[in-house]
């Protein structure tokens, strides 16, 4: 190759890395936060064509023509289902004080299902007795039973589940399971083979298929986790069916509650949406939503969100709760990466007296997110939040507390995965004893934690620093 062809050559390249900053500088704002849009550019400039290829492939967070298409045909396919819920007698506006009362209506608002009164809840926090207490459930169920999870694993949690499914289908009853193809693939093709095998109708959930007109991007995931058993018994929560210690580095730490009542049949219209979506298959039969028992006095209310409902970010229902709150807040989570506004309305809460705490888990599973998240403990720590690490086991439960009157409790991490890429399940529950119980288990991971001081953390090395800032950057794209 003579000069002047290599010359030309690294114009073109030269000027087609151009393009891309232009291109991407024009289309990636209007499609992304401001958070995000930074991320995306900061890349694009520095590295353009290794920008694009990612952009091409994970850029844009919502799903493919095809899964859009799908979900709009939801309130014509499910509408006697859906009219059911809104329908239901136990319909209760939430006893909350008048700082809360607004927040609690943006949550009817954005995932469309009423506070329902008329249910029990009990929280559960022990890890393999929450899988017995679901296998029990499951043992005791009279007409079918749905399962719902990001991870389920042929192992030894896994096989107690698909035990107990085996033995419900020998009496009669009809089980259902959809599981991640990504959070499960380790597992994926034994389960669904073991799930099958005993009469359980099994489904991969987003499955990534190259050339094939079904498929889905490897970012867009169902992150939740749903029990529903006769439509009258529910799970929702942080807890996978996969053993504590499936990652040999940690050991995990869950919460879950379980409801019975109305909300049930919430959590239920969930389910039959996603095995639409997954399957094109309508559920109809009769006792999927039955006439609910009364379960106790806790008003509740289910909110899904994630790609599917654009409006329904359960980060917008976390900062109105923040925002509304008088005396102290409590966030639980493995991963801490907030937005903007969110990292503002927690600051702005500690000055308006608000107590704030964050209960964060000091061992590690995930690195380049820990790191990103140790970028903001400085200006937490400076705000007057309080952050605890827990010791030990990584805590992976999730979920808040606002002063003494509502708790949230689902699947959702603190970062914006969660926000605007996961599928996702929270149960909020406007109850002062739940809310107390659930207290009574924060204070004790306070006692478990470890309280990080400013004075320890502003002493770690000047590298350090530089690194979980480079995480930071990369936060739009993990």
């Amino acid at each position: 190759m003579d000069l002047t062809s290599a010359f030309s050559w690294a114009s073109l390249y030269l000027m087609s890395e151009w393009i891309i900053r232009v291109l991407m500088l024009a289309i990636i704002p209007s499609r992304r936060s401001p958070e995000a849009a930074k991320g995306w550019l900061l890349f694009g400039f520095f590295l353009p064509w290794p920008a694009l290829a990612l952009y091409l492939l994970i850029g844009r967070p919502d799903y493919p023509k095809w899964r859009r298409m799908q979900f709009a045909k939801l309130p014509h396919v499910l509408k006697r289902e859906v009219a059911r819920v809104r329908e239901l007698n136990a319909r209760q506006e939430p006893n909350l004080p008048s700082n809360l009362a607004q927040a609690a209506r943006l949550i009817q608002n954005l995932g469309h299902f009423p506070a329902l009164n008329g249910n029990g809840a009990d929280l559960l926090d022990q890890y393999d007795e929450t899988l017995e207490r679901i296998a029990a459930d499951i043992d005791a169920a009279t007409d079918h039973v749905h399962l719902l999870f990001y991870i389920f694993a042929f192992d030894t949690s896994g096989k107690t589940i698909i035990a107990a499914l085996a033995r419900a289908v020998e009496r009669g009853v009809v089980c259902r399971v959809l599981i991640d193809a990504l959070g499960s693939h380790a597992w994926a093709p034994q389960v669904i083979k073991a799930l099958v095998g005993v009469g359980v109708s099994a489904h991969l959930v987003l499955p990534v298929r190259l050339l094939r007109r079904r498929s889905t991007r490897a970012d867009l995931r169902n992150h939740r986790k749903i029990a529903v058993i006769d439509g009258q018994i529910g799970y929702v929560g942080s807890q996978n069916i996969v053993d504590a210690d499936f990652n040999p580095r940690v050991t995990n730490q869950e919460l879950v509650v379980r409801v019975r009542g109305p909300v049930v049949l919430e959590l239920q219209a969930v389910f039959v949406a996603d095995w639409f979506l997954e399957t094109d298959q309508v559920l109809k039969e009769p006792g999927l939503f039955p006439d609910p028992v009364h379960g106790g006095n806790v008003v509740a209310q289910a909110l899904p969100s994630g790609p599917d409902y654009p409006a329904a970010g359960v980060e917008r229902v976390i900062e109105a709760f923040i925002h509304g709150a008088r005396e102290k807040v409590v966030i639980t989570t493995p991963y801490f990466v907030p937005s903007e506004a969110l990292l503002h309305a927690l600051e702005t809460a500690v000055l308006r007296g608000v107590e704030v705490h964050i209960v964060l888990s000091k061992p590690v599973d995930q690195m380049l997110v820990h790191l990103a998240q140790r970028s903001y403990y400085t200006e937490l720590l400076e705000a007057g939040i309080k952050i605890h690490l827990y010791r030990d086991k990584l805590l992976h439960a999730k979920h808040l507390s606002i002063d003494q009157d509502i708790a949230l409790i689902g699947s959702s991490n603190m970062d914006m995965r969660s926000f605007t890429l996961n599928s996702e399940i929270s149960l909020v529950l406007f109850d002062r004893e739940l809310t107390a119980r659930l207290i009574d288990v924060q204070a004790r991971y306070f006692a478990s934690s470890d309280l990080l001081r400013g004075e320890q953390w502003k002493s770690r090395s000047f590298a350090r620093k530089i690194i979980e800032n480079i995480a930071r950057l990369l936060t739009p794209l993990l």
